[in-house]
Parts: C-alpha cells; sequence; structure tokens
C-alpha cells in the first residue's frame, strides 16, 4: 500500500524533479515538492494531484531544518526522499580552465546540500516501516565510463559537474553501508540526458523517461539492492 506514504522530492518544481513527483503521485505517494521558491512549486503543485508544495533551499541550512520540522510536525516520519536538487556550475569546464568559484558552488549545491537534507531527514526516515533514498547522479560520474576514450562521455568537459555527481555515488554507498540492516535502501539514480533546463531542450529523453528510473528505485520491495547506480538499461559500474 503506498496511499499514505510520505515522499520529499528536492527541486522538484520542474524538470526530472516534478516528473518524479507527479510519477510517485500517480502510484498513491503523498508528495511533497521541495522548491526553492515557493511560488513557483505551489504552481507546479497545481498541475500535480496528491503534491503540496514545501520551501527547500538545499544551501540554507535554516531552510532545510525548516522543511525537516514541518514534515515531522504534518506526518510524523518520512518513507521516500529523492535528493534531485542540483546544478551545472556556471563556468563550469575541463580541468585545464574552470575557476574555483565554479567547482565551489557545484561542490555546495551537489554534495553539501545533498548530505545536508539527507542528515536532517534522516531521523524521520528512521520512522519509516521501509524508508528509501534516491540520489541522482550521472553516468558522468562513472570512472569507469568517462575513463573509456571510446565513449561520448570521455568527450565531456564539464569536471565540477561530473566531479560533484562522483562524490553522490561515493555519500550513496557509504550512506547504503551505513544502514544496512535498517530497511532503509540507498541508491544512486541515473536519469540520462533530458530535455529540461540543464540537460538543454534539444535533448532525445523527456523528463517523465528519465524520472522513471528513480521512481524505480524509491519503490523497491524489501529485497531490492542498496549501494548501487542504476540508469534504464541497468546497474551501471562505478
Amino acid at each position: 500500500m503506498t496511499e499514505n506514504k510520505i515522499a520529499l522530492v528536492t527541486g522538484a518544481n520542474k524538470g526530472i524533479g516534478k516528473e518524479i513527483a507527479r510519477q510517485l503521485a500517480e502510484a498513491g505517494y503523498q508528495v511533497l515538492l521541495g522548491s526553492r521558491d515557493l511560488a513557483r512549486g505551489e504552481e507546479a503543485a497545481k498541475d500535480l494531484p496528491g503534491t503540496t508544495a514545501i520551501q527547500l533551499t538545499v544551501t540554507d541550512p535554516a531552510s532545510v531544518q525548516a522543511a525537516a520540522d514541518r514534515i515531522a510536525a504534518e506526518f510524523g516520519r518520512l518513507d521516500v526522499l529523492i535528493n534531485n536538487a542540483a546544478i551545472i556550475p556556471e563556468g563550469d569546464s575541463g580541468v585545464a580552465d574552470v575557476g574555483a568559484d565554479a567547482l565551489r558552488a557545484g561542490f555546495e549545491t551537489n554534495v553539501v546540500g545533498l548530505v545536508a537534507v539527507t542528515q536532517a531527514l534522516l531521523p524521520l526516515l528512521r520512522k519509516a516501516e521501509q524508508a528509501r533514498i534516491v540520489n541522482l547522479s550521472s553516468s558522468l560520474a562513472s570512472l569507469a565510463i568517462v575513463g573509456d576514450p571510446s565513449s561520448r562521455m570521455s568527450t565531456v568537459r564539464t569536471v565540477g559537474y561530473n566531479a560533484t555527481k562522483a562524490a553522490v555515488n561515493m555519500v550513496t554507498v557509504m550512506l547504503a553501508n551505513e544502514l544496512r540492516g535498517t530497511g532503509i535502501l540507498v541508491n544512486a539514480a541515473d536519469p540520462g540526458n533530458c530535455a529540461t533546463d540543464m540537460g538543454g531542450w534539444d535533448a532525445a529523453r523527456t523528463p517523465a523517461q528519465g524520472a522513471a528510473v528513480a521512481v524505480h528505485l524509491a519503490t523497491l520491495l524489501a529485497d531490492g539492492p542498496t549501494g548501487t547506480s542504476y540508469a534504464e538499461e541497468g546497474q551501471l559500474p562505478w
């Protein structure tokens, strides 16, 4: 039964995050749409029955704590956390040219913010019967894939984004190890390059297609994997 399960999706007012929220709501979850701009979150929620906007800026500790406090007060637990909020930092490029500010901005949102949200909500996830944590990652985070000269991914010059997502993969593995035996499964999802603000509107995949793998991992049964990274085609190498 999913009708009483509570899910939070960060960065959910548009793009893949919004589609993840839509699919979870259609599956019967009560979905909280985390959004830096509450008005935009509320506008997105109008299109998505079964969802509610919640103000959440992952780089603002006060905002993160306020969101956690609201979820605790209204629901007393959290069944699913999907860490979707991320940026490609302005000025991101290859190692020879990237600026320190771009690297700092990417890590602040994509890694530090993700960990801060997870830490704040972990007590509520522990109160759920079988909670799920899904961290949005990328095949650009895979050392095996990017390290293969024959792979198209080896030509993408966004070291800030790639490195932050590689760090997200490590966070995923470590948290899965820490939570083994608790019933909480932790996995990373690669949505692929989708037609969004981040992926570019000429990308071949739709946000709905990209969202599907995250929704699959969010709804795993008790015997599902943990500490892995998945794309539509299956498990990815680290």
